[in-house]
């Protein structure tokens, strides 16, 4: 029984050096004096805001990606101790003594690292030889471009770092297909679909490995379901199984990014206004702390603020004073010359408006109060002036297709008010539904006209202080958002005299009502926007086409020093990208000509081979494809460092070419002799120009202005030279 205490316990396992020494290597080349330059770099200016808000726990909203990525950095900063303060207002601006560089910049220098052994191990999986797994690993460990990247606090080495695990474990998994269902078989499975949900909560340029990762299973499983050695049940429990671990399990990951983020970021902060009162409402602070103590029911006589529910061009607030339209327009067109009505992007008292009851004078609430119900007929009464919202067909100001809206003046002359609206309650659960504060989403419909009370968006003239139109809109197609208004603020009004109201409407309310919102709407909110709110992408000085990045026809000065001429600069190595570019080309020719081969029955690749090409394909040149090509229909300001993913794709299939035609091209051992010293060659002119782009990728060497316009090989790079 105690036999095995008579015995070492031994462990045995295969270890790869040639792993080993590239995880070294590549931790070397991505960790050397990772603390320098110890100042802003760059984007780190605009990442290192959201940093410090994380620190601070206060809610922020960034439109160009998911939270993962800032919750990464985050994390580093929180292991070293940062504290949050700290400006981040200027590249250049040397870090303060609080702020712990290594730790910011670690996480993606490590990524960085660990893509040089992946690339190894992706090729080896794709069936291809050591040397050229070697190779692939190798291209990415001396690649400029890669390397100045992954040495910053930025974000795409970590992106590439999770295309190439999901790829990596895919293969992974789709070696074990004669084992399926082991232990080994799901973790490789699962870890694919973590992995790419990881892609995408990145950024979501991580949606496009996601999807070729998912096309390629797609493919294996539709052949996995022809095969008629495997009964239903089985064919079943493997749909099932990749179903849940590619889809469903990706989809509860990337949700499970943004609970992590609301959960840390629960205090207001400057971007509140973007999101909805209720949003609001739910942070620590601001809006919440404004809003504490409103009733939630609004009731005949309550005075309220409405928000416009759009958010676009900015929040705003429903919004008149005493000034008049004017009575001409500068195109000749008139107006009633009506009380101005907008939407004001400040808090201001004139954003108070009193609900009135069509069939009474009160302004105050009743007691009991009487609350207002979904389709109920309303009157807005302005409340510092008294005057009633009104529309009537005069064309609006800047939207002569809509309605102007006004507070009706009465001039004694045949234009009656036209003040009756009816309110619907857009988010309602019942027609019986009651309006409340800050969740109820209410479109107001003009009784007369039929006319929805909107957000046009347009700014008005001096005459309308630069304020932002409202409008009857008249022509209605569904619902819009910027129709749709809510209440933010509330309390019920107890004074019918005006000057009393006046006062009233300074002071807090006295009920205290809970409306926490649940995560589930959060989300939903947060990511609409984020999907929908466009950021003003103006021209930038380095900003480039997907065309002028094939042929590095751009580089983008990320720093220089205040005293020399040392600097960092977004290069990449011209042999690589090169030929990085040729290969994609000489295999989509290569694969042409199979194809045609083949269909006329010559198999110039015995099928596994031929099978082994096809998946290096789909995975290296089809990344390739689909994290460049889209590219040609964004309306955004692209940069360089956009291309990177793609090349990290491209460079694992220069490797599979080189092979390829070594061994199937090349006929005789003389040709295979002469094409290897050639490829000895290339390898040392890709090393070389690695060695002259140094100083500029890690910016740690002062040259000299005839060092540095030698080194301007385009008239597009932009390197700097000081002039003293």
């Amino acid at each position: 029984m105690l036999e095995f205490l008579q015995r070492p316990v031994v462990v045995t396992a295969d270890v790869n050096l040639s792993v080993v020494a590239l995880t070294v290597v590549g931790l070397l080349s991505r960790l050397w004096r990772l603390t320098y330059p110890r100042a802003v770099v760059f984007d780190e200016v605009y990442y290192g805001q959201y940093i410090s808000l994380y620190m601070k726990r206060v809610f922020f909203f960034d439109g160009s990606g998911p939270p993962l990525g800032h919750m990464l950095l985050a994390l580093g900063g929180y292991l070293g101790g940062f504290d949050g303060n700290f400006v981040w207002n200027r590249i250049g601006a040397e870090y303060s003594s609080n702020v712990p560089v290594r730790s910011l910049r670690l996480l993606p220098a490590l990524a960085g690292a660990l893509s040089v052994p992946m690339a190894y191990q992706i090729v080896w999986e794709l069936g291809f030889s050591h040397c050229a797994a070697l190779g692939a690993a190798l291209l990415m460990l001396i690649e400029n471009a890669l390397i100045t990247q992954a040495r910053l606090m930025l974000l795409e080495s970590v992106l590439i770092f999770f295309n190439l695990l999901a790829v990596l474990s895919y293969l992974k998994f789709n070696s074990q297909k004669h084992r399926p269902f082991s232990p080994s078989w799901w973790l490789w499975l699962t870890l694919t679909g973590v992995a790419c949900s990881c892609a995408v909560g990145i950024k979501y340029m991580g949606v496009f490995t996601y999807l070729l990762v998912l096309g390629v299973a797609a493919v294996h499983t539709w052949h996995l379901i022809g095969d008629r050695a495997l009964s239903n049940v089985r064919v079943l429990c493997h749909v099932l199984a990749r179903a849940v671990a590619l889809l469903v399990l990706p989809v509860v990951t990337y949700v499970l990014f943004f609970y992590v983020h609301l959960t840390l970021l629960y205090r207001s902060g400057p971007h509140d206004q973007i999101m909805s009162s209720a949003f609001q409402a739910s942070l620590e602070g601001g809006l919440a702390r404004i809003t504490q103590g409103q009733p939630l029911e609004v009731a005949y006589g309550s005075q309220v603020t409405l928000k416009s529910a759009s958010g676009r061009p900015v929040p705003c607030w429903l919004h008149s004073h005493q000034s008049t339209y004017p009575i001409m327009y500068d195109n000749g067109r008139g107006s009633s010359h009506q009380q101005q009505v907008t939407c004001y992007p400040f808090k201001d008292v004139n954003n108070w408006w009193i609900v009135k009851d069509p069939g009474r004078h009160q302004l105050e609430v009743s007691n009991p109060p009487r609350p207002v119900r979904h389709r109920d007929v309303v009157q807005l009464v302005h409340g510092m002036t008294t005057r009633l919202l009104n529309t009537h067909d005069v064309a609006a100001p800047l939207s002569p297709h809509a309605q102007e809206v006004s507070c009706y003046v009465d001039y004694n002359i045949s234009m009656p008010a036209q003040s009756l609206w009816r309110l619907d309650v857009v988010n309602r659960e019942s027609d019986a539904e009651t309006w409340k504060t800050i969740l109820s989403e209410v479109r107001f419909v003009h009784v007369n006209t039929s006319a929805i009370l909107k957000l046009s968006g347009a700014h008005l003239p001096d005459w309308g202080f630069r304020q932002l139109e409202v409008v009857g809109e008249k022509l209605s197609r569904g619902l819009h958002e910027s129709t749709v208004w809510t209440v933010e603020e509330h309390r019920y009004g107890r004074s019918q005299e005006q000057k009393e109201r006046e006062l009233e409407l300074h002071s807090p309310a006295q009920t205290d009502v809970s409306r926490n919102l649940s995560f589930l709407a959060r989300f939903s909110e947060l990511q609409w926007r984020m999907l929908t709110v466009r950021s003003d992408d103006s021209e930038h000085k380095y900003s480039s086409t997907p065309l002028d990045w094939v042929t590095l026809d751009t580089s983008i000065a990320y720093w220089l020093h205040p005293r020399t001429s040392a600097q960092i600069h977004l290069l990449g190595n011209v042999v690589i990208w090169a030929s990085a570019g040729l290969a994609t080309a000489l295999y989509a020719l290569l694969t042409c000509w199979y194809l045609l081969r083949r269909r006329r029955n010559i198999r110039d690749l015995p099928e596994d081979c031929w099978l082994r090409w096809v998946l290096a394909g789909a995975l290296c040149a089809g990344g390739w494809a689909a994290n460049y090509l889209p590219f040609f229909l964004m309306e955004k300001t692209l940069f360089l460092y956009h291309y990177l993913p793609a090349l990290a794709f491209q460079i694992l299939l220069l490797p599979v070419v080189v092979q390829q035609v070594g061994e199937h091209l090349c006929r005789s051992e003389l040709q295979r002799s002469l094409f290897g010293a050639l490829v000895v060659a290339w390898y040392s002119a890709a090393c070389r120009v690695f060695a002259v782009l140094r100083p500029l990728t890690y910016g740690d060497t002062p040259l000299s202005p005839s060092e540095l316009q030698a080194l301007r090989w385009r008239d597009s790079w932009d390197i700097l030279i000081r002039k003293h």
